[in-house]
Parts: C-alpha cells; sequence; structure tokens
C-alpha cells in the first residue's frame, strides 16, 4: 500500500515584479494553507516524507504545513522536477520513488495537481484550489507500478472558513 498526498500552494501575491517562480503567498494563502493543515493534524495524517517545488509559494506553503503539523523544516525534500504545470514531470517523480517509502506529501502546482488527482484518483475534481489537498491511496507495492487509486479526502479551505 502507498499514499500520496498532494498540496496545491497557497494563494499567491501579484503584487510583486518578480518573476513567476517567486512569487510569494497572499496573506489569504497563509491562512488557508493554516485551515488546511489544521484539518490535516486532526486526521493524524503526517506523511513519511515531504516534498516541495522550490517555488516560493509552494515552498512557502510546504513550511506553513511543516509547522503546524510540528515537523522540522529540515525535513523537506525540495525538488526541481516538482516545479511543474502539466503533470508528467511529478508523475514520474512519484513512480521514481524508493520502495521503502509508503506515504509521501509533495507540494506544488495546478494544472498538474487537479490532473493527476484526476488520472489516479477516484472521484472528480474540476479544480483543486489553492491550498487544496488530495490524499489517495493505491494498492501497489512498487511506485513504477503507480496505476488508479482510492480518493481517501479532499480538503478544500473554503469548506474550512467560518
Amino acid at each position: 500500500m502507498k499514499t500520496i498526498t498532494l498540496v496545491r500552494h497557497g494563494k499567491s501575491s501579484w503584487e510583486y515584479d518578480v518573476i513567476d517562480y517567486d512569487r510569494p503567498l497572499k496573506q489569504r494563502g497563509i491562512e488557508d494553507s493554516k485551515l488546511v493543515a489544521k484539518e490535516l493534524y486532526i486526521k493524524d495524517c503526517v506523511p513519511n516524507i515531504i516534498f516541495s517545488s522550490p517555488a516560493n509559494r509552494a515552498l512557502s506553503t510546504c513550511k506553513v504545513f511543516m509547522k503546524s503539523l510540528k515537523i522540522p523544516e529540515n525535513h523537506i525534500i525540495v525538488n526541481e522536477d516538482l516545479y511543474d504545470f502539466d503533470g508528467r514531470n511529478v508523475i514520474n517523480f512519484i513512480k521514481n520513488l524508493p520502495n521503502d517509502l509508503k506515504e509521501v506529501m509533495i507540494f506544488g502546482h495546478n494544472h498538474a495537481f487537479t490532473s493527476i488527482s484526476n488520472i489516479f484518483g477516484d472521484t472528480f475534481i474540476d479544480n483543486l484550489p489553492t491550498s487544496g489537498l488530495v490524499k489517495i491511496n493505491f494498492d501497489i507495492e512498487d511506485w513504477k507500478d503507480l496505476k488508479q487509486g482510492t480518493t481517501e479526502y479532499i480538503i478544500i479551505p473554503k469548506d474550512l472558513r467560518e
């Protein structure tokens, strides 16, 4: 059994004259990420390992989660392949994970995460919103055998706002 938790980065700011890679989170992105991370903490779902895109908004979202889940930031593994928008690099990354890893969390981007959620999960989503999370379980022993799995849950920030 293998599990992937995909987390789309929080809402980013367009206020600054920076390249896409360096765009920071808006305050709403930080707050929404805290809400989703808190819900994940309540579900007692802490993965073995956490990977993040190096883009500022994804890595910042990852750090918000790490703090909420009480995981030291030095447990984040940043991988350039996760700065991907169509999903091919992310899928290839997942298929090449070491098999001793059972449960991983990945912070990244759309359209890749909506696409991957729909290809491999069994619950269709139109769009994974910013700070949105999808957990998918797979009945496989080897990551190279990645195939259709079961969507355990989807956490959407707007569903958690009061």
